[in-house]
């Protein structure tokens, strides 16, 4: 196993190299490059959210195991996630809200306070103080996730006035560097965990100066913002429900966001022990860093899908179709054959990889920028309860039939998802602003 993940590491590696040198920069990109004044504010935007981000990676790859080296077993475990998804439904609903009325600034210093405060309580082996770490994770998560791109928008469009499509340009940006950040903290931590032989908590206090070095920047650097003083929490979230449940097609894209985004919640917590049982003990950062490869090489693949004019309805088709053949795979080979799993384990991560920019294209042009980020949060409520009812009926990671039965599981909710996504293609087939085509011409003009 040590072995297959390191050439992994390596065949994925070059191949990520070589799509990156055969894309070109877009000519938005040239003429944000061009304008000083942008550069410096998006530089200073960047030197906040990538130590934020390097913080949230580096504990990807050793969370399950610090768990089990701590002794508790699988069911424990299971409540400890669940209890991390249930701080993520009921905070993520209203993170945005409570960021836009209390400020920004001063809820992104709260992520690294909340965020450093989680690592901390990693230290302990008190069951109630982790399950109190995990629920700090699941806030301080939804807060990463909303209140540092609101505040981005904010001062891009407001403060500083630069043009609107300049955005695209940092996000497209924030997107690739965010893939080399998540392949660089699975090398660190299987570094100082593995390597350097401090176990599975070093990475969790490897995370906390990162998260420090980004609240001293944000308080001396950043400017504070509003979106508004008065807290309005209930109606925004209410017309975004309404206009979920009276949209066939926002509906649609719920469905398929919820049932293929909790599979890969589900596989968040199997993957570690499905690879580590059996005394094959891998590298689990590197392991880590191989799935991360194969998320930026899928979304080097659905740019390739985009310049042949393939819609991207018929690619999120293509990639749920994918990803339940691979839990079938895993289902079948999570018995006695952790290589095998492995190997389905990679093609889902490349599936999830093409998936996402593909469900994020289709987001941008059916749902109401007014209610997007509302819509948003409504879609990770039966996200995150999928994911958690099937842990705690299903959470015998011990059990060969347990771990086949989740798969097997995981690869019916993606089968109706891809149904629902067939579904979403008919309804959408004849809109002329989800042809590429259309897109293209808009560019050129």
């Amino acid at each position: 196993m040590l072995v297959i993940a390191y050439v992994s590491f390596g065949i994925l590696s070059g191949l990520c190299a070589l799509f990156h040198f055969k894309c070109k920069t877009g000519q938005a990109d040239e003429m944000t490059i061009a304008n000083p004044n942008f550069v410096a504010f998006q530089n200073s935007y960047f030197k906040v959210y990538f130590p934020a981000l390097m913080a949230e990676w580096l504990q990807g790859p050793y969370l399950y195991k610090l768990y089990s080296h701590y002794g508790f077993i699988d069911t424990q475990i299971a409540i400890i996630y669940v209890c991390g998804f249930a701080s993520s439904v009921v905070f993520g609903t209203s993170a945005g809200y409570f960021a836009s009325a209390f400020g920004r600034k001063k809820a992104c210093v709260v992520f690294t306070l909340l965020y450093s405060l989680c690592c901390i309580t990693k230290l302990s082996r008190n069951y109630a103080i982790l399950i109190f770490g995990r629920v700090l994770g699941g806030i301080s998560t939804s807060l990463l996730f909303t209140a540092f791109d609101a505040w981005y928008l904010y001062e891009h469009t407001q403060t500083h006035s630069f043009p609107s499509e300049w955005v695209a340009a940092t996000f497209a940006k924030a997107t690739l560097y965010n893939s080399v950040i998540s392949v660089v903290a699975g090398i660190l931590a299987n570094t100082i965990a593995e390597w350097m032989r401090f176990g599975p908590v070093a990475p969790f206090v490897l995370a906390i100066p990162f998260l420090i070095t980004a609240g001293i920047l944000i308080q001396f650097t950043w400017d504070e913002n509003y979106g508004g003083k008065q807290l309005k929490v209930i109606q925004p979230c209410m017309e975004s429900l309404r206009y979920i449940v009276t949209n066939n097609r926002v509906m649609l894209i719920g469905t398929v966001t919820s049932l293929f985004e909790s599979a890969m919640y589900i596989f968040v917590f199997l993957w570690t022990p499905v690879l580590d049982r059996a005394h094959h003990y891998p590298p689990l950062g590197i392991v880590f860093s191989c799935f991360m490869l194969c998320v930026t090489l899928g979304s080097f693949l659905f740019n390739f899908t985009i310049k042949h004019g393939i819609r991207p309805s018929s690619v999120v088709i293509l990639t749920v179709i994918v990803a339940s053949l691979a839990n079938i795979g895993a289902a079948f080979a999570s018995a006695n054959h952790p290589r095998t799993s492995f190997l389905m384990f990679v093609i889902l991560e490349l599936a999830c990889g093409v998936y996402f920019p593909a469900m994020g294209w289709l987001r941008q042009r059916i749902l109401p920028e007014a209610h997007h980020a509302g819509i948003i949060n409504w879609f990770r409520v039966p996200l995150n309860a999928i994911a958690a009812v099937v842990l705690m009926l299903l959470h015998d990671t011990h059990s060969s039939h347990g771990i086949s039965a989740i798969f097997a599981l995981c690869s019916i909710l993606l089968a109706i998802a891809g149904i629902a996504a067939v579904r979403l293609f008919v309804l959408t087939r004849n809109d002329d602003n989800l042809k590429i085509i259309h897109d293209e011409e808009e560019g050129l003009s």
